[in-house]
């Protein structure tokens, strides 16, 4: 025996054997998760050659198979190909972990497939999609390859977790889907599922469509006037069964308010005069913080009837909804505090 010849190289240490790996439960891994199991760039290649076991499905990503990938592995995949470089925890350790959904950082899957994640009927199903879009930040370095487009945004929203993908909210997948339709059809089906199904309301989408420049667009605005239209009628009997449904004195419905021989002070959709107190159903400014609301209309109009001794309490068509009791109970207060403060200036009430 020659104890002088060399020992044979040793292999790599690797956790999880390849073929453990592909037998895993997210079979798409990117080249640095490969490396960091112990599968050097060589092997990876070599796997990936025509007719091998696995597949180069994105630049830095791999498909550890040799079909067809299915939707949730396209999914994946494009979010791996859009965080590779960046902090991705994915378990795939056998065990309870495999349930664990993996983190993507600052990025998140927005666009038609986004749309259908989220339940929207009108979307087409994933296995039809050609393209998958993925929303990052506008400062990543970043291109759009194959069938995954990068789509930038100055303020990367917070995602909504289904099936365990990072997924824009709705108004904002909405935007990035509208701005890739020219079929009015389409755009219609789209935002009447999302506002009249619930999916989200319309003011927070028409700030995301004014924010994505797609206003602009005669079928677009159609689309959008009809909606918030429909959108105020739903909140206007909101308010009505709110009144009835809460022992509510009557108000005067819908009116316009002016001094005498003066200037119009703003329409109201209730006045009780007696108690110089008037609800305003703010539809435009819904879902936007106070602090991050610019000097408008309304709270020019607010101002001046305040002045005037008018108390003006603001409703919003989310706060009807889900918490009428406690509007009602808003509304109640005002009208009783009235005996407490000065007489109103004297206004004229015109319908409206």
């Amino acid at each position: 025996m020659n104890h002088d010849s060399p020992l044979p190289p040793l292999s790599p240490l690797s956790p999880r054997p390849p073929h453990h790996l592909a037998a895993g439960p997210r079979r798409v891994l990117t080249t640095a998760q490969l490396r960091s199991h112990g599968v050097p760039a060589a092997e990876v290649d070599d796997r990936c050659r025509p007719g091998g076991p696995w597949q180069q499905f994105l630049p830095g990503v791999v498909l550890l198979h040799p079909g067809p990938p299915s939707s949730e592995e396209r999914l994946h995949a494009a979010l791996l190909y859009a965080t590779r470089e960046r902090s991705v925890r994915i378990l795939v350790q056998p065990g309870p972990a495999d349930s664990t959904a993996p983190h993507y950082e600052d990025a998140m899957i927005t666009g038609p497939a986004a749309l259908t994640l989220h339940g929207f009927s009108s979307a087409p199903p994933l296995p039809s999609l050609e393209t998958l879009d993925v929303l990052v930040p506008r400062l990543r370095r970043l291109r759009s390859t194959g069938w995954v487009r990068i789509v930038r945004t100055p303020v990367l929203p917070a995602p909504e977790r289904v099936a365990g993908v990072p997924v824009a909210p709705v108004p904002r997948a909405l935007a990035d889907t509208v701005a890739g339709l020219d079929d009015a059809g389409a755009v219609r089906r789209l935002l009447t599922e999302a506002v009249v199904g619930g999916h989200c309301e319309a003011s927070a989408l028409v700030r995301e469509l004014t924010a994505a420049k797609l206003l602009g667009r005669p079928h677009v605005v159609r689309v959008v006037d009809s909606l918030m239209a429909e959108g105020r009628a739903h909140a206007e009997d909101g308010l009505y069964r709110m009144v009835r449904a809460y022992g509510l004195p009557d108000p005067l419905w819908n009116v316009d308010l002016r001094l005498p021989g003066g200037p119009h002070l703003g329409g109201l959709d209730a006045y009780w005069p007696e108690q110089a107190v008037a609800l305003d159903l703010d539809t435009c400014r819904e879902n936007l913080p106070d602090d991050d609301v610019p000097r408008s209309e309304y709270a020019r109009k607010r101002e001046h009837l305040e002045r005037l001794g008018i108390t003006v309490v603001r409703v919003t068509p989310r706060r009807l909804r889900d918490a009428a009791e406690q509007q009602a109970a808003v509304v109640r207060t005002a009208l009783m505090a009235a005996d407490d403060r000065d007489p109103a200036a004297y206004v004229v009430v015109l319908p409206r």
